[in-house]
């Protein structure tokens, strides 16, 4: 199975090669192949693999799900004759966790970071001589060392508990595309809802006399400008683009809001054409939301109207592909059958997900609270290797309308004396103010679960909530859900809700793990937080665990516990293999209840 689509769809340029597919592959297992110089043509590779997918994965070719700390790739590749003169990008979606790259023999680039996209210019590595090229890739994953950033990526063979199959070397789309050496290389796009401008920031390869940037802006078939800018430095060009402020955010001339949200995800396509008197050096097509979110009065507001969230806990695994969908429709099929459930958007759990995904949430209209893979330790290694995968990330990600939310921390992982240790109280306030302060567009989330320092939600899980067999706990799930001053206490998880010496500053609370209940599966070993026996007994207990939150005074959204089954762990409202365990309709009539203390958004 080969994953063809283009794999960066906010940043398109027409030309691109894909390198998907087939590659040599071995395991190095005893770390021969730096001194041995594995990327020679001489030495043979033993095996074979299909690129994106992990060793570990059925769609690899091998499944091997034992611990293999590194691994060698190789294929080799031909470049067009129209992209002669060019300069040639080598681009890796992602990697775990590090990588050196080798073209034509020689050592590239490195990489560290299993999350996160990084690219290489390979053209003055390209030998002139030849028409066929090799490129090499050397991986190592160290499934021992618990101060890399690996989130739900167990390490020990099987899996276990909350912990999963790891992932190993490459997992996202690897891509080659020609560029002119006067050229585009970054774009950062920021909708100034209140004010109907698009603030835009450009950076570029090189600067040369008479540069200009001409930009166009349409939505559907009307262009809304065209207009073209000098360019005096090629450190960063910054413009405030004006929008139709009679038009953009409410009706257009058909009556269909332009404004993003996940009931009308309007979208407007933007273009850019770097030209000089020499002519046109770069093209690149995008688009983006003008959408705003923010907090206030105890309640999340979506473009300045309060808005309840209804999200899924999403860990973006698959049974063959492990951390790679099987394919691009599979990220589109999740994202429906969730809004067709009710859902508003996601929690994607421990991971970072492709940016396909993204693209797909953009489209369809659905909301995403993004993170980055978690160590488990806390160390001077472990968090400088953390903030860079989330600057990262960040730049990869900033453009999406769909992203409203960053969440650098969970449940304590990686500051596990949070509670009492200044040391790392202080990481996650660095990390909450650098998020900030690069993006203050969007809320940041910060140690999601318990024993919060400044964040800009609440968050606060809980999964007791009992069954019909258990009306002790219900009861004491119900008291939970309506007095304030049990919601804010340590009754959840045994741990502080705020870090001492901070307290609750009047932010929305939002339950953001809940349910979790295990139906529908049989297999040995399987678990939830909670059983059920039949579709009846499950929408039972779905349904007072969404009432209970829903009708409380002080609960402005929830995320529930999970989107799928993932390999032990089957609380999913679909099979690990997507199949919804019960109607969707019946999920969205639970989920779709009116909320009697919260306006909602107007929309077509």
């Amino acid at each position: 199975m080969l994953r063809t689509e283009y794999p960066r769809p906010q940043f398109v340029r027409e030309e691109w090669q894909c390198l998907n597919g087939t590659w040599d592959f071995d395991f190095d297992d005893m770390g021969e192949a730096e001194s041995c110089h594995w990327e020679k043509d001489s030495h043979t590779l033993s095996g074979r693999i299909e690129v994106p997918f992990c060793f570990e994965s059925g769609l690899s070719g091998i499944k091997d799900t034992s611990i293999h700390n590194k691994c060698f790739y190789k294929r080799t590749f031909t470049l067009p004759a129209e992209w002669e003169g060019k300069n040639i990008l080598l681009h890796f979606g992602a990697v775990d966790y590090r990588c050196k790259v080798y073209i034509d023999e020689a050592l590239c680039g490195e990489h560290e970071g299993g999350s996160s996209a990084f690219s290489f210019d390979i053209t003055h590595c390209l030998r002139d001589s030849i028409t066929i090229h090799s490129l090499s890739v050397s991986a190592e994953d160290p499934a021992a060392d618990e101060t890399i950033p690996r989130g739900k990526q167990f390490w020990e063979e099987k899996s276990a508990g909350i912990w999963y199959t790891r992932t190993s070397g490459i997992w996202q789309s690897v891509w080659l595309e020609p560029v002119d050496p006067v050229n585009i290389t970054r774009i950062k796009m920021t909708p100034d809802f209140d004010h109907d401008i698009l603030d835009l920031e450009c950076t570029f390869s090189k600067l040369i006399p008479n540069m200009a940037l001409e930009v166009t802006i349409s939505f559907g078939e009307e262009l809304i400008c065209k207009d073209s800018y000098s360019i005096n430095s090629n450190t960063v060009f910054k413009r405030s683009i004006h929008l139709a402020a009679d038009k953009i955010f409410y009706t257009n001339n058909h009556g269909a809001s332009r404004s993003w949200t996940p009931e009308n995800p309007a979208l407007y396509d933007i273009s850019f054409t770097l030209k000089s008197g020499e002519g046109i050096h770069d093209c690149v097509k995008s688009y983006f939301g003008m959408r705003k979110i923010h907090t206030e009065n105890g309640m999340v507001y979506l473009n300045n109207y309060p808005y309840y969230l209804k999200l899924v806990l999403d860990q973006g695994y698959w049974p063959e592909g492990i951390l790679t969908a099987p394919k691009d429709e599979d990220f589109q099929y999740d994202i429906e059958i969730m809004k067709e459930m009710g859902f508003n958007g996601c929690r994607k759990h421990q991971k970072t997900e492709d940016p396909r995904f993204l693209y797909w949430a953009d489209k369809l209209g659905y909301l995403v609270w993004e993170e980055v893979a978690a160590a488990c330790l806390f160390t001077d290694n472990s968090v400088m290797r953390y903030i860079k995968e989330w600057m990262e990330v960040l730049e990869r990600d900033y453009n999406h309308p769909s992203i409203v939310a960053w969440v650098p921390f969970n449940e304590s992982w990686a500051v596990p004396d949070i509670g009492r240790n200044a040391l790392q109280q202080d990481y996650t306030l660095s990390l909450y103010h650098m998020l900030k302060a690069l993006d203050p567009t969007r809320l940041v989330v910060n140690n999601d679960g318990w024993e919060q320092t400044r964040t800009d939600i609440c968050a606060i899980h809980n999964y007791s909530h009992g069954t019909a067999k258990e009306p002790g706990k219900q009861d004491t799930f119900k008291r939970f859900t309506s007095d304030l001053s049990i919601l804010l206490s340590p009754f959840s998880a045994g741990r502080s809700i705020f870090a001492p010496p901070y307290k609750y500053q009047g932010q929305p609370i939002l339950i953001t793990e809940c349910g979790g209940i295990h139906y529908n599966n049989s297999e040995n070993g399987s678990w939830g937080y909670t059983s059920a026996d039949s579709e009846e007994d499950f929408l039972k207990q779905y349904s007072f665990v969404i009432d209970n939150i829903m009708q409380s005074d002080y609960i402005y959204g929830f995320c529930y516990t999970q989107l799928s089954d993932v390999e032990q762990e089957t609380n999913g409202l679909l099979t690990y293999e997507r199949e919804p365990k019960c109607d969707p309709l019946k999920i969205k009539a639970i989920n779709g209840q009116y909320r009697h203390n919260i306006a909602t958004i107007p929309h077509d």
